[in-house]
């Protein structure tokens, strides 16, 4: 027995009513279950009951035994002096606050439907299993499914929100600055992520302005900072971003020691960290407000149009330095901007709505559902047991379960869950 799953039938009431007392006999009617706490403090606030002939306004403290009152201290606690009611599954000891004053005790082990009980155990006892639910998710219902995963995905904005704040803090409220920071940390897709993102970390945005007119400027800052001019190269183009990078990297006093270690083991060759930093280089040296073009824009096609970016002439015919390919035009995929709507672009349009006391939900919600779903191993795990991410909307609502949810086992917080509960 767990005390989630307490709280849940407390929280919605899924007890018989009509026959409730404490353990004392005293009768109990229910006029407010009160407000569900999720931090420290009594489980529940501001409930109103009826014990015996009294009206009782004050908090609710639920536990699987009794005893587990004092095995948590409450009666030395100032915090549960209010509360007016024990619910537990199991009563095995009287408790008292503070003052000494006995607590009234409700008892739920008798008062439970077999439906209910049945339902929680087969929900737990697949703890085994991918996820508790596996057996039945593809029997959930299609709009709770759809309405729970749009949630999940604000849910996930939200998070996300409170990163890009952190970044925002240490910017000085400069959004430009962190726009760039999570485009570079995007750019470098999963395998250089953390990579790309300590080489916008280790300058100033500031640098990136004074060299936004100056495309070998940009590309050398970058493939400099990120460490791949060191070494001897022959080549022509080689060294001449290495003569602008020393120059660059005197004139601000420029260091790399804290950027991590940039791979180029199992990527595509279009996913080589030159290819990606010359794209962001271009895509810099043209856009010089990008944050402000991204705010105003809001559909895909839009997107696709204002990131058709490429490298510089030089990557057109090398995927590296020392060797020559077949010359073609690099430029960023409709798929790899997918991503960076889905990663960077969504988020902080969220993010710099809430900031600005606005918001844009609907607006976003539109921009996400034109986007394909991602494709990858959880995403891929969901729609073989329901056909159920065709949209980025579902795949980062499926990402948000399963991280948030699933791997935590709080299957009584979910809308899913709860679904299977309520199954008569």
């Amino acid at each position: 027995m767990q005390e989630d799953f307490l709280h849940y039938l407390w929280k919605h009431k899924k007890i018989n009513l009509t026959e409730l007392e404490t353990t004392d006999g005293e009768p109990i009617i229910i006029k407010l279950v009160g407000e569900h706490n999720h931090n420290s403090g009594p489980d529940f606030f501001n409930a109103q009951l009826h014990i015996g002939e009294q009206l009782w306004a004050g908090n609710v403290e639920i536990h699987v035994k009794s005893s587990d009152w004092f095995v948590h201290s409450h009666e030395q606690d100032q915090a549960y002096d209010n509360v007016i009611l024990h619910v537990v599954w199991e009563h095995d000891s009287d408790v008292f606050r503070k003052d000494n004053s006995a607590i009234p005790t409700l008892e739920l082990k008798n008062k439970v439907s077999v439906e209910a009980l049945s339902n929680y155990q087969k929900l737990f006892l697949n703890s085994r299993n991918w996820i508790n639910c596996q057996n039945d998710f593809p029997t959930i219902d299609n709009f709770i499914l759809e309405n729970w995963l749009e949630r999940l995905f604000i849910e996930r904005l939200n998070r996300k929100t409170e990163e890009l704040n952190s970044l925002l803090l240490a910017s000085n409220n400069n959004w430009e600055a962190v726009l760039f920071k999570m485009m570079t940390k995007n750019f470098g897709l999963k395998i250089n992520a953390e990579s790309f993102f300590s080489v916008a970390h280790s300058f100033d945005f500031s640098i990136i302005r004074k060299l936004q007119s100056n495309q070998l400027a940009l590309e050398a800052l970058l493939l400099g900072q990120s460490g791949v001019l060191g070494g001897e190269v022959q080549g022509t183009y080689f060294s001449e971003l290495k003569k602008e990078f020393d120059f660059i990297s005197n004139k601000f006093q420029l260091n790399n020691e804290s950027v991590l270690p940039i791979k180029f083991f199992r990527l595509r060759p279009s996913n080589f960290p030159t290819i990606r930093l010359s794209q962001l280089a271009m895509l810099y040296g043209t856009e010089h407000n990008l944050f402000s073009k991204i705010m105003e824009t809001n559909s895909k096609n839009e997107f696709y149009e204002l990131f058709y970016v490429s490298t510089s002439t030089f990557w057109e015919s090398h995927y590296t330095f020392n060797t020559a390919s077949k010359k073609s035009k690099k430029v960023l995929s409709k798929a790899f901007i997918d991503l960076l709507l889905i990663n960077t672009i969504i988020p902080i349009k969220f993010a710099y709505a809430k900031f600005q006391g606005k918001h844009n939900d609907e607006q976003i919600i539109k921009l996400v559902n034109e986007i394909f779903a991602e494709k990858n191993s959880i995403i891929n795990k969901f729609n073989s047991l329901k056909k159920v991410a065709t949209s980025a909307l579902h795949s980062q609502g499926l990402l948000q379960l399963k991280n948030a949810y699933c791997n935590k086992n709080k299957c009584l917080q979910c809308a899913v869950g709860n679904s299977l509960l309520n199954r008569k």
